[in-house]
């Protein structure tokens, strides 16, 4: 029991912590003005303003593979400085840009370092928080990341409503330079077995570029990811067109507050009873929040939207993120830790353009309620191969003690 007592709140913690919260909110604040900055200042039209949003995953999705064996031969937090550096770099050229296709082209560079510097963030938690409170410690650390989900836009949206782009890009500029610091806070962790792997050939294979043992709660993962896309490509929209423009902001507001007092005690649960106890609910009640959200149409119902999506969202992220690194031996966390995200933002990427197809063939309402039903799905298959990976187990176990 003393092991279960050992803290999650340490110096190393925090500072992965606070870097991953600065580089989430320069990302979710570019994320949400971009768009305008293309139509406005570029003389861009809507379907480019998407285009920005869409290459910065793109390049994310392909070098996610490759992020864990650069983590391996750098070392996680060597690579963590070398990225974030890179991150901030990119973000001051933002300063520079003047048209469209250069803009594009600083887009997929940015996605490169975010994939790299999110995958050490995922894995050097990973590795700092104790083993027995895992599930508890990286539902924290994934706060962070949904704290920027509020802050990052309302800053951009803000700024922009007192002052021109240029003090945007430098403003978020400074929000990463304290997330390179932070960054360089961190001390070394959880490295120690990969030195000696790394000499042994000059291929690339595919044990290098993904860890298959997180690959299955990866796949799942990223269903879940492909629904969510729904709530980050379309909410705002769809509150427009509602006529509760104003609201799209506090529907977050909502749903970061709620999973900031839910996230503790699920996390807890996680590590006590098991994944089935918090992802079975989180999932029947994530699937509720967005079918929901298909019937609303006013402003109690969005909030109210709001507070259910993020009680059941809120959890699944970092419940499946510590189910990936878990079914992988220590030191691959870094791949695990990719495999998953890379398997993450192709659900988010597929999703946003399928169900945005979907809205221009049918409706906000019919895709939101479409997105509910499959998470739903989801939800049996989740219990069929987790209940089936039990029934080995409990197998397996009786065969040894025989």
């Amino acid at each position: 029991m003393q092991k279960t007592n050992q803290p999650i709140w340490t110096k190393n913690f925090i500072s992965v912590s606070l870097t991953h919260f600065f580089v989430f909110v320069t990302f979710y604040a570019l994320l949400t003005t971009l768009p305008i900055y293309v139509i406005d200042e570029l003389g861009g039209n809507e379907a480019q303003g998407g285009l920005v949003v869409t290459a910065i995953m793109v390049a994310a999705i392909l070098i996610r593979p490759f992020s864990g064996k650069f983590l391996e031969k750098t070392g996680k937090k060597k690579g963590l400085i070398a990225a974030a550096s890179l991150y901030l770099l990119t973000m001051i050229f933002y300063l520079t840009v003047s048209e469209f296709e250069g803009l594009m082209a600083l887009r997929f560079i940015h996605g490169l370092s975010f994939a790299v510097v999110t995958t050490a963030t995922g894995a050097i938690a990973a590795d700092v928080v104790p083993a027995q409170r895992r599930g508890e410690g990286l539902g924290y650390f994934a706060m962070s990341m949904n704290v920027a989900v509020v802050v990052g836009p309302f800053v951009g949206l803000s700024i922009l409503q007192a002052a021109p782009f240029e003090t945007l890009f430098i403003v978020l500029s400074a929000f990463m330079l304290l997330g390179v610091i932070s960054s360089l806070m961190i001390r070394s962790s959880g490295e120690k077995a990969v030195q000696k792997t790394e000499q042994k050939a000059a291929k690339v294979s595919f044990h290098d570029l993904f860890e298959t043992r997180a690959l299955p709660t990866a796949l799942i993962a990223s269903l879940v990811a492909f629904s969510y896309s729904s709530i980050v490509s379309f909410i705002s929209v769809y509150a427009n067109s509602l006529g509760l423009g104003g609201v799209s902001s506090y529907f977050f507001v909502v749903f970061a507050v709620v999973m900031i007092v839910s996230r503790p005690s699920l996390g807890r649960a996680f590590d006590n009873k098991g994944p089935s106890i918090v992802i079975l609910p989180s999932l029947l009640i994530f699937a509720g929040g967005l079918i929901l959200l298909g019937y609303i149409d006013s402003l109690w119902g969005m909030l109210l939207a709001g507070a259910i999506v993020g009680l059941g969202y809120g959890s699944l992220l970092p419940s499946f993120q510590t189910m990936a690194v878990q079914s992988a031996p220590e030191h691959r966390s870094g791949h695990a830790t990719a495999t998953f995200f890379m398997m993450y933002d192709t659900g988010i990427a597929a999703g946003s353009y399928v169900l945005g197809l979907m809205v221009s063939m049918t409706s906000f309402s019919v895709t939101y309620q479409i997105s509910g039903i499959l998470v739903l799905l989801v939800l049996g298959i989740f219990y069929y191969a987790y209940t089936r990976q039990q029934k080995t187990r409990m197998v397996k176990e009786r065969a040894e003690e025989v």
